[in-house]
């Protein structure tokens, strides 16, 4: 008898899905039952080999042998994969599984990931595709029932290994190359490369800021008032001041606008990243990963999508949902909602993924059981839901012009006509306690006015300054990833910006964890080494229009419009170029990355400075040879640590206060002084001169 075998991306969803389909039994590896095996991966299960696996003399990193460029490519399945690797390659190729199913993620990513394994384990099965959009029940099953076959997403698999292939060719050589020319790690990437050089820029610009100071004059009758333009001099402002004490104000026009502030769009990922961040101050990763565990739980629909639409068979799924949300969420008590899902659907703006939306399972569920975090996600997606298929904002604005000493003064106001989607929003953030920096709109009702009124008025100065651009946060970042290299693009190129939104995350984290970025707070700021990085990277690596471009193309390849080997082809011209072009640099330039020593004082033996290393403090004189060992048995058995404090009062006084010194003899611990007894020889001794 034949069976089937589905292979996941993830243990948790291969449980789902065998839940569903009826496979029930567990084995070592995968689940059967019901003509099925269920089985995964862990992520990427197969991966591009390191370079050293091609040639011996390539694991250690020269100019020479730059620039490498694998013909053909090579796989490795990294130890800690291994088990799982051959549990797949022998299901792949029992005898009785007649089919496959892919069903990893459904997006680029995924359809990497599975053909991967299917190829590195030589398999040659008809290959069917589950794609969907929720974990759900019924989602699944309506997933089985209608699987594709696989080579209809040729072309997506073609554009991942571009990115793949590519990220790899520009990570590897670009990274050894600029690595070996200033003596140190530079991590360059294709992606995160063009991110840092934006950090870096707006850096710039806040660092080139100059504040100026300017006035504003403002007449006041009663709750009127309104304010002069600009003035640059406290003298001018005074003169206007003087001018208008005394003298009448009249109204010279009144001008009255209707307008209407459309809903917002449903969220995507990268839309929902940045409202996370702003209000919770969640990472992109935080955000993702939340996302993803509600996914995993049934709960929300596919986080990495870049779709802020539904698809047009969707109108009664949405319909019934906001119903069961308005039951549901606290902050929806009592609203009186005429729900217009129409302008939620449209089948055209979706890619691979719909928007993301929460489940009829939630609907079922509620927050019972949810982490704060996951709570807090769940309450953004369903307000943003909720305030779509509201109705339009709709206000008026009141603008006055007033003359008073043959001066004009402007007042702005507005009234509210129609609440719409707003009261949903206000009533949603009303509930947050966050930290997010939200500004509540000032409504500022102007009186009844009319052409040629006249007032008497006060008048008074106020001061102000110009602001300085804003340092990025994850919020601000990710948008002007998303719009970067934007204006150079055709009109309807689909995809701009660096990354995609479900890499963007993994990008800025890595830019983190290797020293090139800081957080602040909610902002991201570069390190000296990310501003040096930057300033002395080619344009072909930091333009963010130029990789926003190497993006659309991808996805051009993706929908089947572009050719792989022709993008192959000039991502390793790009990399030649690259290596001949940078063969040497100034001497100057090579220590531009060396860290700062820090001196933690002289050297008692020969007066040059002392630094501090990983594991000692040493003299800055070759020839000398005095060193404190930070490890010396005089701390250890004493359980100290030997601090740069501690060093440097033993070079400045020959002594130090040390507290909370162990004494095996008692087992407590005591407060004395450490001298420091140099014997000139290799090792310097300490001894405890007296108990405190």
């Amino acid at each position: 008898m034949s069976v089937q075998l589905v292979i996941a991306e993830k243990p948790s969803v291969a449980r789902s899905i065998a839940a569903v389909i009826g496979a029930a039994e567990k084995q070592n590896g995968y689940w059967q039952g019901g003509g099925y095996l269920v089985s995964w991966c862990i992520g990427h299960l197969v991966s591009f080999a390191e370079a050293g696996q091609y040639d011996e003399k390539y694991c250690k990193w020269r100019y020479e042998d730059l620039p490498i460029l694998p013909q053909p490519w090579q796989f490795i399945v990294p130890d800690e994969k291994k088990q799982q690797f051959e549990v797949l390659r022998a299901l792949l190729n029992r005898p009785d599984v007649d089919s496959v199913t892919a069903a990893t993620d459904a997006g680029r990513e995924g359809e990497l990931i599975f053909r991967f394994v299917y190829q590195m384990a030589g398999c040659t099965k008809p290959v069917k595709r589950l794609w969907i959009s929720s974990m759900e029940d019924a989602a699944i099953r309506e997933g089985f029932a209608n699987l594709c076959p696989d080579s209809d997403y040729d072309a997506l698999y073609q554009s991942a290994l571009c990115r793949a292939k590519a990220d790899w060719l520009v990570g590897i050589n670009a990274t050894r190359l600029f690595s070996v020319l200033y003596h140190k790690t530079l991590t360059v990437g294709r992606v995160q490369t063009p991110t840092l050089k934006m950090l870096v820029d707006r850096d710039a610009k806040i660092l080139r800021f100059q504040k100026e100071r300017y006035y504003t004059v403002g007449i006041q009758s009663g709750s009127l008032k309104a304010d002069s333009g600009r003035i640059a001099s406290m003298d001018e402002a005074d003169t206007l001041k003087n001018a208008c004490a005394g003298a009448s104000a009249i109204c010279s026009s009144v001008k009255r606008e209707k307008k209407t502030e459309q809903p917002p769009k449903l969220y995507d990922l990268t839309t929902l990243q940045r409202e996370a961040n702003r209000l919770f101050g969640f990472t992109a990763k935080q955000t993702l990963d939340y996302a993803q565990q509600l996914y995993e739980k049934k709960l929300l629909t596919y986080p990495r999508t870049d779709s802020q639409y539904l698809t047009e068979d969707m109108g009664q799924t949405a319909q019934h949902l906001v119903s069961d949300l308005l039951g549901l969420l606290p902050f929806a008590q009592g609203l009186a909602l005429t729900a217009e899902v129409g302008r939620v659907l449209n089948s055209k703006k979706v890619s691979d993924h719909h928007a993301i939306i929460p489940t009829a399972e939630f609907a079922k569920q509620g927050f019972a059981g949810l982490a704060e975090s996951e709570c807090k996600l769940m309450n953004l997606v369903c307000s943003k839901l909720l305030c779509a298929v509201a109705a339009p904002h709709e206000y008026e604005t009141v603008t006055a012009v007033f003359s008073c000493a043959g001066n004009e003064f402007t007042a702005k106001g507005k009234t509210v006509l129609v609440p719409g989607w707003k009261e949903i929003d206000q009533r949603f953030h009303s509930t947050l306690k966050t930290d997010g920096d939200e500004e509540t709109e000032a409504l500022n009702t102007l009186p009844e006015l009319a052409e040629g009124q006249s007032f008497s008025a006060v008048a008074d100065i106020s001061e102000h300054f110009t602001s300085p651009p804003k340092a990025y946060t994850e919020d601000t970042l990710l948008s002007a990833m998303e719009r970067a290299g934007a204006e150079d693009m055709p009109e309807n190129a689909e995809r701009k910006g660096l990354g995609t939104p479900a890499t963007r995350a993994a990008i800025l984290e890595k830019l983190v964890q290797m020293g090139f970025v800081q957080r602040k707070g909610k902002q991201l700021v570069p390190t000296k080494d990310g501003i040096n990085l930057a300033v002395v990277l080619p344009e072909s690596l930091t333009s963010p229009a130029l990789t926003a471009e190497w993006e659309n193309r991808l996805t051009e390849i993706a929908k089947g419009n572009a050719d792989a080997d022709e993008f192959m082809a000039e991502i390793e011209a790009q990399v030649r170029r690259l290596v001949k072009t940078y063969s040497c640099i100034s001497a100057d330039k090579q220590n531009l990355f060396q860290s700062e020593r820090v001196i933690i004082g002289k050297c008692p033996r020969c007066g040059e400075n002392v630094y501090e290393g990983k594991k000692n403090f040493y003299c800055g004189n070759r020839s000398c040879q005095f060193v404190m060992w930070k490890n010396d048995r005089f701390f250890e058995q004493r359980k100290k640590a030997f601090t740069p404090k501690i060093a440097a009062a033993l070079l400045k006084n020959g002594k130090a206060k040390v507290k909370g010194l162990y004494s095996e003899k008692t087992g407590k611990t005591y407060d004395a002084t450490v001298l420091l007894a140099d014997t000139g020889g290799k090792y310097v001794n300490y001894r405890v001169e007296r108990k405190e």
